[in-house]
């Protein structure tokens, strides 16, 4: 039952409701009608046996009258087959006092009532009537009830599931709205109903709870911003400071390795730095995109020559899979950044050749990256293009995780997407839409290879 949605529970309970109202009704009524009718038959028996005369009026079949001996034979009697209408302790009752039995008689159709008084001399004078006619009607009130109950009940509940609808109404307009609400639109708020009652003041508690998540949303993603821009300075000091130290003579080699290792992790610190600063502006509806149409084999082969020198030491080949005429719309200091975190990806996790592939298709270009290795883990793919999602292996790397949520920032910037390519090998696909007013490929530009000190040229790892 309680899986049942509210207005299938409401309208179960409403029918429930109406049926014990009902059963209750008809059984009121049914006795009511009962005892109104045993009165009227108990008031006629009462007339007729102050008035034995009266009892010769009427069907035989459906009055009778007699004069009972007090050895229980019948003295005389009007209708009926003559037998005596009474048990013998009902007689012998009925010469103490007043009594009134319902029982089955002889020549009588049906169960008759019997009001039986004392005679004198221990006689007892009993007279009856049928009561065919009373069953009758209450077996037709009965029958009644039992065709009007159902669709009663029935009319009932469709007025209910109605009204439960209707009651409801505003909960389905705000979560209906609910699902349209985002932190990053301080205007999105859910609709109240005009009356004040319970839901409204659910509603009203419901926005003040997402005013909450929008200011203190708003404070991470001022803190992320802020942090990652005033790190970038003290750690290029520090970088600087470090590689003024290895240009030294003066430095031991053990000196120098602790020197380099330092610099590796200091490159690693502006990479994240840079890559919060991505996701803080993305974020905030922040991320500045300036689109162009673009030569889309051109750039992945840009992407190919900047991770050679890593992918032979690796023995892993690069491999380009894209028409030459092929030109897709985006900007290409982004775009950089998305190729450069999908191979660092694919040569940090994945296994075999890397191919960079890009394809037409649903009014704009796909994108791609693909490796041989096994693909995502289950536990990983549902929740890989979110902040800081790695799996358990890339835990121990380098990698902290922020790579495909700056790919589908970028691509969402883009007024595209980015998805995980199921079955088969590791492919992340990237899709790009086209201008409104479609593509020349004439018109493509062949992107420079420095690219702005905002874009980092290479991420961490996004498939862990």
């Amino acid at each position: 039952m309680s899986r049942l949605p509210i207005r299938a529970r409401l309208t179960a309970a409403f029918a429930l409701a109406m049926v014990v109202v009902l059963a209750a009704a008809a059984l009121f009524v049914y006795l009511r009608l009962k005892a109104n009718l045993d009165e009227t038959i108990d008031d006629g028996l009462q007339g007729r046996i102050a008035a034995p005369a009266r009892t010769t009026a009427g069907d035989p079949e459906d009055f009778f009258a007699q004069l009972v001996g007090a050895d229980g034979r019948v003295i005389s009697f009007t209708g009926g087959s003559g037998k005596p209408a009474l048990a013998p302790a009902e007689l012998e009752r009925a010469q103490r006092g007043r009594l009134t039995v319902e029982r089955a008689v002889p020549g009588i159709d049906g169960t008759a009532r019997v009001l039986a008084e004392p005679a004198g001399g221990g006689r007892v004078r009993a007279v009856g009537q049928s009561l065919g006619d009373r069953d009758e009607t209450l077996s037709g009130l009965l029958a009644s009830f039992a065709i009007g109950g159902p669709l009663a009940v029935l009319l009932a509940s469709l007025a209910g599931y109605g009204l439960a609808t209707i009651g409801l109404a505003p909960v389905e307009a705000m979560r209906r709205r609910a699902e349209e609400v985002s932190l990053e639109r301080p205007g999105d708020r859910l609709p109240l109903p005009d009356a004040h009652d319970e839901v409204h003041r659910l509603g009203t508690t419901l926005n003040e709870m997402l005013d909450r998540l929008r200011r203190s949303f708003e404070r991470e993603r001022r803190f992320v911003a802020d942090a990652s821009h005033e790190l970038r300075t003290p750690i290029a000091v520090v970088k600087t400071e470090l590689e003024t130290a290895l240009r030294s003579n003066e430095v031991g080699p053990r000196a120098r390795e602790s020197l380099v290792a330092a610099v590796e992790e200091c490159d690693r610190l502006v990479q994240l730095a840079e890559d919060l600063l991505v996701i803080a502006r993305a974020a905030g509806g922040e991320l500045p995109v300036r689109a162009e149409p673009l030569a889309a084999r051109h750039e992945l082969e840009g992407a190919r020559q900047r991770f050679a020198d890593r992918a032979e030491a690796r023995g892993r080949p690069v491999r380009v899979d894209a028409v030459d005429d092929l030109v897709l719309h985006a900007d290409p200091l982004r775009l950089r950044q998305v190729l450069g975190n999908l191979t660092d990806n694919a040569l940090r996790h994945g296994e075999g050749e890397v191919v960079l592939g890009a394809r037409r298709g649903d009014g704009g270009v796909a994108v791609q990256v693909s490796d041989c290795g096994p693909g995502f883990p289950d536990e990983l793919a549902a929740r890989a293009f979110e902040r800081f999602a790695r799996g358990d292996q890339a835990r121990s790397g380098t990698g902290v995780g922020l790579g495909l949520a700056i790919v589908r920032a970028v691509a969402e910037a883009h007024g595209g997407h980015a998805e995980i390519a199921p079955g088969g090998p590791s492919t992340v696909l990237v899709w790009f839409p086209d201008p409104p007013g479609g593509l020349d490929p004439s018109q493509a530009v062949l992107s420079d290879e420095v690219y702005g000190a905002d874009i980092a040229s290479s991420t961490t790892g996004g498939h862990q």
